[in-house]
């Protein structure tokens, strides 16, 4: 009778400290074992073209929370990219409790193609894709494959981009929010101050017409936040350059919010000192005119309104438009390349909450 109490005494202790045993993990037709990383390349065609989506499983040694990770939905983005090929080595499967699904690429052609924003195959942007079409374009079936094997697999959702080829962008980290929604709008918006940014904005998708049930989500993280599930997007990049220090800053995001949501037991950001800022209202800044934008101001600089950010000129260097700041706030992204159409959108202002 003692033998048994030690027993179960000790059966008490492993699971209060160690987590529940954790099962084998099947994916795209591959049975996983715990504390195993696996690759796996799901090849996609649409009867002319083909393609592929790198995908990394690390499944943990212990029971938990399943995260979905996408990188590369644009392929120009390239931090995130460098990123999700630095986390392979970084994420510790003996340490893990849960299951973590990693896209490296998911838009391989744009990325080989160095193709800003769209697939250069069929033209369409993944990200206006979801939740995609089996029967679809190459995009359109990239897009189904991950809602349906990545998102549909998922407790937790997080899509990692940054400035394409033109988009002097700032970091910062998002969270999609709806008053329908609760649970899951407070759950992202924790994971995302976990991530370590400085600047946090609301994605506020009320009354949204990609919210509707019978509309697409069109973006990947907003097809995970329809099915309520806790999603945030990391915007870290700019001008579609290979920046060592902001892939770092990528990578080290995701560790904190592993260790955010319980599934590794290492922190890498004391958050004691810092001072996070809350974005709820951005303004977009769109062009009137084709011809060449020369900026003024760079992302992450402070605003007023009225405030100079920039002017256009015809191509024989007339100047046809001068742009101004419509808001008070921080540049989140401005156009850091000459070239600019009418309708394109030049600049982004988030509007810092006092």
């Amino acid at each position: 009778m003692a033998y048994i109490k030690i027993i179960l005494l000790l059966i008490i202790y492993w699971t209060g400290h160690s987590g529940l045993a954790q099962s084998a993990f099947t994916f795209a037709e591959k049975i996983i074992e715990p504390g195993t990383r696996t690759y796996i390349t799901i090849p996609v065609d649409d009867g002319e073209e083909s393609t592929v989506i790198p995908i990394t499983i690390f499944h943990g040694t212990q029971d938990g929370s399943t995260l979905g990770i996408t990188a590369g939905v644009h392929g120009y983005e390239y931090p995130p990219i460098v990123a999700a090929q630095q986390l392979i080595e970084q994420i510790d499967v003996s340490q893990l409790r849960g299951t973590i699904i990693l896209v490296q690429i998911a838009n391989v052609p744009s990325f080989l193609h160095r193709s800003p924003f769209v697939n250069p195959i069929d033209g369409k942007n993944l990200n206006r894709a979801f939740p995609g079409s089996a029967s679809g374009t190459l995009t359109e079936k990239i897009a189904e494959i991950i809602t349906n094997q990545v998102i549909a697999r998922s407790d937790f959702f997080l899509d990692i981009h940054g400035g394409d080829a033109s988009e002097d962008l700032m970091p910062y980290a998002a969270y999609y929010d709806n008053d329908q929604q609760v649970g899951s709008s407070q759950q992202g918006k924790a994971m995302a101050v976990a991530l370590g940014f400085d600047h946090i904005i609301r994605f506020d998708t009320n009354g949204k017409e990609y919210m509707e049930e019978e509309q697409p989500s069109l973006y990947c993280s907003a097809e995970a936040f329809k099915r309520n599930m806790p999603s945030i997007d990391i915007e870290c990049g700019r001008l579609g350059q290979t920046n060592p220090s902001l892939a770092h800053k990528i990578e080290k995001g995701v560790l904190n919010l592993l260790h955010h949501l319980q599934m590794l037991p290492n922190k890498l950001t004391d958050d004691s000192n810092r001072k996070i800022i809350h974005i709820d209202q951005r303004a977009y800044i769109s062009s009137t005119y084709q011809g060449i934008f020369y900026p003024a101001k760079s992302a992450g600089a402070y605003v007023v309104e009225g405030m100079k950010l920039g002017y256009i000129t015809d191509f024989f260097g007339q100047v046809l438009d001068t742009i101004y700041a419509d808001e008070s706030g921080v540049i989140l992204l401005i156009i850091g390349t000459p070239p600019v159409n009418e309708g394109e959108t030049l600049a982004v202002i988030g509007a810092v909450e006092q």
